[in-house]
């Protein structure tokens, strides 16, 4: 077993850290002597982050960043170096939802929804590498989710970003092999975070539908994220290349493994 990546007096950069499993995680490595940089476009909820972590001989600074700025996220090390002489740990958490089927959600919808999950975490990887392969030990810690393992109806916009993001992850994973930077691609399953209600739906859906969509993807999701970005930061530890996140996380997991196909028409019937 490889040794466990000690956290104490490194530097993380982590983006949607204003709120739910950004936030935990942020909390999570505070708790074990990190310095984070915190980076989000909610400048109030980073502010609360920050209130949360802040202690004496901790680091802890606030960006204001929209992971979608192309421009900001090439200028975004040389902020992050004004303020910490090193970077260690980079999280690429920002993300959000478009419920919908593909035919129900505009092309500008979609490609505002991969602007964020997926080429916010391109791009965040791209120009943080650098300042990574500095680092004694480093890792690239990439959020998917459990639709990056499976793909449900109504959620093609998210899941495809989702896969992209997977995708990307291992495949840099085995690029950076033999490296100081390590990869980690995290797949939380119902994590009770406000994602359900910042969704984007379709213009030309009822309201009562909304509302009924929202509430029954919000009943899936039920661990705290405190929770969860416990389990996280411990897969970072551990130097996991893969953290599935949830007892539903892991059976869905299975399930797909077990039926690649037909997953699907057994995961529909138990939820319904």
């Amino acid at each position: 077993m490889a040794e466990r990546m000690r956290l104490a007096g490194r530097t993380a950069v982590v983006t949607g850290a204003a709120s739910g499993i950004g936030r935990a995680i942020a909390v999570s490595l505070a708790r074990r002597g990190c310095h984070l940089a915190l980076a989000d476009i909610d400048e109030s909820g980073m502010a609360a982050t920050a209130d949360l972590i802040r202690r004496e001989g901790l680091r802890v600074t606030e960006h204001q960043l929209d992971v979608a700025d192309r421009a900001a996220v090439a200028d975004f090390p040389n902020t992050i170096s004004a303020h910490h002489p090193s970077v260690d740990l980079l999280v690429n958490n920002a993300g959000v939802a478009a419920g919908g089927t593909f035919e129900q959600i505009s092309e500008t919808d979609f490609e505002w929804l991969f602007e964020i999950n997926f080429w916010g975490v391109v791009r965040m990887t791209r120009v943080f590498i650098p300042l990574l392969r500095k680092s004694d030990d480093a890792r690239i810690v990439n959020l998917s989710s459990i639709y990056g393992v499976i793909a449900p109806p109504e959620q093609t916009a998210y899941s495809a970003s989702k896969f992209a993001v997977r995708g990307f992850s291992e495949s840099l994973r085995h690029e950076l092999a033999g490296s100081r930077i390590g990869v980690t691609v995290v797949h939380p399953g119902g994590v009770a975070t406000a994602i359900v209600d910042n969704a984007r739906l379709p213009a030309n859906v009822s309201e009562a539908e909304i509302a009924q969509r929202r509430e029954k993807h919000r009943k899936l999701l039920t661990m705290p994220p405190e929770v969860a970005g416990e389990i996280i930061v411990r897969g970072v530890e551990r130097r996991q290349s893969r953290v599935l996140v949830g007892s539903d996380a892991k059976a869905i997991s299975l399930i797909a493994r077990l039926l690649p196909e037909s997953y699907w028409k057994l995961l529909a019937r138990s939820a319904g």
